[in-house]
């Protein structure tokens, strides 16, 4: 066992005493609502702090009980979400806040157990409400807490395997503090966060530099080992933004595949760049559109990166000149600029339109 002669409690009082002197004053950690402490851990899932602090502020002003966010239309909900990306996580959120509501009257379930069967809550977010929210002994593991377990003990199991990330939970569960979990877990997130970071570590001014294996070993950099990496897949898209009177063609994505229920405009995606709609000879929908009015290519090419994609983007813009009703494809219908302001749209597709000048900056 890995923590046979490790001193616990003193490791405790250690980390207690650097978080009570260096963590940042965030406003979720200074209520136990489970509501606003769920709201800011699914904020935060693959998002810096500085980045979904405003989107967390929006959300309790918009929504300050999990009965607002439970009664919200999903599109209401998309549209504040725009520019975090991960939508699944909006669209998840929301049933989730139904899912209280309905199933447990408003009141978040207190066990990490619980919590862990509501939708969008793994692992990591379970632990964490219960233990800030409701003061439950469990351990919360992000990614920073691996990385202060593995260099701290040396653990060289992959953190993204079964096996590791049994040995780092067994490994966790010892140490957690039985008299305050909630500050420990704050502060093993935090310390990993701002001190043990990921390239250049603090180790000179570590308080745990006397207990630390890699800081001994001179292994900082080889800890945390992750075996798993994953494959960037690259996509080819092709927009068409069609425009008729001052108004714009866009249709809500339903299927199951990234940006679902956003907004955005006709699409075609290819195997390979496209550099003129003109190429697109199989796809008479396209052919109909470029008889039907004048096209303007925006000369930009966009790439959007996403964590398992990587988007190659280029966008037409077509001006109708017939009065015909059937230039549009099915599926499209026509919004006022005000209209489209208000759609949940990627920030792609929010981008493009500012930078072109349709919507304000």
């Amino acid at each position: 066992m890995r923590l046979d002669g490790f001193p616990v409690n003193d490791f405790n009082q250690r980390l207690k005493a650097w978080y009570v002197l260096n963590h940042r004053p965030l406003p979720w950690r200074e209520t136990h609502d489970p509501y606003k402490i769920w709201l800011s851990e699914i904020i935060l899932q693959q998002t810096r702090v500085a980045q979904g602090m405003p989107y967390y502020e929006k959300f309790l002003l918009h929504y300050p009980t999990v009965f607002d966010l439970a009664q919200a239309d999903e599109r209401d909900v998309l549209r504040l979400w725009q520019g975090l990306g991960y939508y699944s996580r909006a669209r998840n959120m929301h049933y989730t806040a139904r899912q209280v509501v309905s199933e447990f009257g408003g009141k978040f379930p207190s066990s990490a157990a619980q919590l862990g069967k509501l939708k969008g809550l793994g692992t990591y977010t379970a632990a964490a409400i219960a233990s800030f929210a409701f003061g439950e002994v469990v351990a919360a593991i992000d990614g920073n807490v691996y990385r202060v377990l593995a260099r701290l003990f040396g653990i060289r199991a992959d953190m993204l395997g079964n096996e590791g990330k049994k040995e780092f939970a067994a490994l966790a569960s010892e140490l957690v503090s039985r008299d305050d979990p909630a500050t420990y877990n704050q502060a093993m997130i935090e310390f990993g966060a701002l001190h043990c970071v990921p390239v250049s570590p603090k180790c000179g001014s570590c308080p745990f530099s006397d207990l630390c294996y890699a800081y001994a070993t001179g292994t900082q950099n080889e800890l945390p080992v992750k075996v798993k990496k994953l494959k960037v897949k690259q996509r080819h898209f092709n927009y068409f933004i069609i425009e008729k009177n001052g108004l714009l063609a866009m249709k809500e994505r339903r299927a199951r595949d990234i940006w679902t229920g956003l907004y955005d405009f006709y699409l075609v995606e290819t195997a390979e760049p496209v550099t003129s709609p003109d190429i697109l000879e199989d796809e008479p929908e396209v052919q109909h559109l470029l008889r039907a009015g004048m096209i303007r290519e925006v000369p930009k090419t966009y790439f959007h990166i996403l964590t398992h994609q990587k988007l190659n983007v280029r966008f037409w813009w077509i001006h109708i000149t017939t009065d015909a009703d059937s230039v549009l494809p099915a599926g499209l219908a026509f919004y006022r600029e005000s209209e489209i302001e208000m759609l949940p749209k990627p920030i792609l597709i929010d981008t493009v339109l500012k930078e072109e000048g349709y919507l304000p900056g």
